[in-house]
């Protein structure tokens, strides 16, 4: 039996087309003028005082302990608890006084001891 030599060709190189190129051009262009501009712009004199910072108001916190464990509690209740940042019993975290703290404290306050 004879056996035939079959010659691969090699795929097509695919060349980009003159919209990909010049497209990529303008963009480099508009951003070398960009930068060109912010170049040549001289420095403005800032004459403006700038407003006096207000003290940020102090945000009421809760203080919240870890007095059971959780182990062999719901998931959810367990969860709960990781988001609190609670990692022990005895553990104590100074959370913000928000409504969706307030709603995890209240989803495990059998677990918890809270102060205001």
């Amino acid at each position: 039996m004879a056996e035939k030599k079959v010659e691969k060709k090699a795929a097509p190189k695919k060349v980009p087309t003159k919209k990909a190129t010049t497209a990529k051009a303008a963009v480099k262009k508009a951003t070398t003028a960009k930068a060109a501009v912010k170049k040549a712009t001289p420095a403005k004199a800032e004459t403006k005082k700038a407003p006096a910072k207000k003290a940020p108001a102090k945000k009421p916190t809760v203080s919240v302990t870890l007095v059971k464990s959780f182990n062999g509690r719901l998931p959810s209740h367990r969860a709960t608890i990781a988001g609190l940042g609670l990692k022990r019993i005895n553990h104590t975290v100074e959370l913000q006084d928000t409504a969706e703290v307030r709603g995890m404290i209240n989803k495990v306050s059998y677990l918890l001891r809270v102060e205001v």
